[in-house]
């Protein structure tokens, strides 16, 4: 039987790289997917693969950052399911390269809006439709940047580190009530992201694979995790960061 057969699960950032992986792969055990990204070509595009596949999705585009349109996201799925098994809180952006003094404003901005204040308000709505489910799992996308520190990278280390804490935070409110909460902390992986980022900053190189294994890790290994997560077979696990980065952050 399948690992997630008729659970309905929200992706928040589906339209590419771990996101729309993840979204396949939780069709492919059985999930009925919501998927939702700021990028309506390609997020509707990720849906059109599940529902070709003959699994069940549906598409509905939001700006995690926007209360109201997380408010109408969370609707949208109740509306069309009627309920909400699980989350995976994976939208996010990289922001720009700069000393902690260099760093803009603006750019400060749109990072902690998206990768932290987005994961909370997405926690604010899809907790209550959780609990009128009678419980569910949540999985945040934090990063090995929320469990160390990396130059240039001050506005994404704080938000990852913020995601972090409130995983644990809400962890820690919802047990008793049939709700885990857990985040995953990747290493760096091949995505579009991360390749962006070299090419940007081609120093970086040799950090990306700078891991034990020497090499990045894949989007399929990140998704088949947060798959683990949001079933029964991760029962007794929340408010955990956990980290998936080739060893990165063992030594």
């Amino acid at each position: 039987m399948s690992l997630l057969a008729e659970k309905v699960i929200l992706v928040t950032g589906g339209a590419s790289g771990i996101g729309r992986e993840t979204a396949l792969a939780l069709a492919g055990e059985g999930a009925r997917v919501v998927v939702s990204d700021v990028n309506a070509a390609l997020g509707a595009e990720t849906a059109e693969q599940i529902q070709a596949a003959g699994g069940g999705a549906i598409f509905v585009p939001c700006d995690v950052s926007k209360a109201e349109q997380v408010r109408a996201l969370i609707a949208a799925t109740d509306e069309t399911y009627g309920h909400l098994d699980g989350a995976f809180n994976n939208a996010g952006v990289g922001g720009v390269m700069a000393t902690t003094a260099d760093q803009g404003e603006a750019a400060w901005d749109q990072v902690i809006n998206v990768n932290l204040k987005g994961v909370w308000l997405c926690m604010k709505y899809e907790l209550p439709l959780l609990l009128k489910s009678g419980g569910g799992v949540i999985v945040n996308t934090a990063s090995v940047a929320g469990l160390v520190g990396f130059p240039y990278a001050s506005a994404y280390d704080a938000s990852k580190h913020g995601v972090i804490g409130l995983t644990k935070t809400a962890a820690l409110e919802y047990a008793a009530q049939n709700i885990r909460v857990n985040a995953i902390c990747p290493g760096f992986t091949d995505t579009p992201m991360v390749r962006d980022m070299v090419q940007v900053a081609p120093h970086m190189q040799r950090r990306v694979t700078g891991n034990p294994m020497r090499r990045l890790g894949t989007v399929q290994e990140i998704a088949e995790t947060v798959v683990w997560l949001l079933s029964h077979k991760a029962s007794f696990i929340t408010g955990q960061a956990i980290a998936i980065d080739g060893g990165l952050t063992a030594g």
